[in-house]
């Protein structure tokens, strides 16, 4: 069984700082793209960030560049998305994501609040 529990959300003030963790296990991690999505109320999930399963390869959403970074250690079969600089309308539920044999995976989020 796929399992990706997200945690290391909370509640931050603007300009703050936050690093989430992904741990993942019933499949093979080192051979899996990771992604992190978010989905805040009343609005559509939207794709954060994602890596290549050697961590080679990153992509962004335009929002976040320049501002987070994905990482990932294949040892500790962990993907982490470090977020600097918080804006309050960075409030979402985050997610991590896999597609591993043709099925997307979907597990237990984190909720991020920023807020004075």
């Amino acid at each position: 069984q796929v399992r990706l529990v997200a945690s290391g959300g909370g509640l931050v003030g603007p300009g703050g700082s936050l690093r989430l963790s992904c741990a993942a296990s019933g499949f093979t991690f080192s051979s899996a793209t990771m992604n992190w999505y978010r989905q805040a109320p009343g609005k559509e999930r939207e794709r954060v960030a994602g890596i290549s399963p050697a961590g080679i390869i990153t992509d962004y959403a335009d929002s976040v560049k320049g501002r987070f970074t994905i990482s990932r250690d294949n040892a500790k079969n962990t993907v982490y998305l470090q977020m600097n600089s918080l804006k309050p309308d960075n409030t979402a539920e985050y997610y991590c994501n896999t597609r591993v044999y043709g099925v997307e995976n979907w597990g237990k989020g984190t909720l991020v609040t920023v807020s004075s």
